[in-house]
């Protein structure tokens, strides 16, 4: 593994500074002919998610909540990505990917406000359910005479 010196920059103040990333390559699975048994093209990219700077402890814990299903055992972020042929381009990906996972977790969610059926829709509803109960009965048996 070595350490990704570039830092990732979400906003001017949330980044991912460098000494945070490490990358490890990897053989692609899949089909590739021999491409694939011999070049390391797969990106593992490890963050550490404790160093990322200007989170706010709310933004970090709905990162944590996003994240929860890839973090490695010691608790970093694990992406990955193979989608190119060139180990270069997979780690411009897995960057990327971070990026919108953590802009995803900086956006505040809307406060979900109860709200309930107007007395219209209300009717609007109950007229449906006898226009339906009227065709159903339609369908049955005629009555016996």
């Amino acid at each position: 593994m070595r350490v990704v010196s570039e830092p990732i920059v979400v906003t001017e103040t949330v980044r991912v500074p460098g000494h945070a990333l490490t990358m490890r390559a990897v053989r692609s699975s899949g089909p590739g002919g021999q491409n694939v048994n011999k070049v390391a093209s797969k990106v593992d990219l490890r963050v550490d998610l404790d160093a990322i700077e200007g989170l706010s402890d709310r933004a970090r814990a709905r990162l944590h909540a996003l994240a929860v299903n890839r973090l490695d055992a010691d608790g970093r972020l694990v992406v990955t990505s193979q989608e190119s042929r060139e180990q270069a381009r997979n780690l411009e990906i897995a960057r990327e990917k971070v990026r919108r996972l953590l802009t995803a977790a900086l956006r505040e969610p809307r406060v979900r406000r109860a709200t309930r059926p107007s007395a219209a829709a209300k009717e609007r509803r109950l007229e449906g359910k006898k226009r339906r109960a009227s065709l159903k009965r339609w369908r049955g048996r005629p009555e016996g005479d």
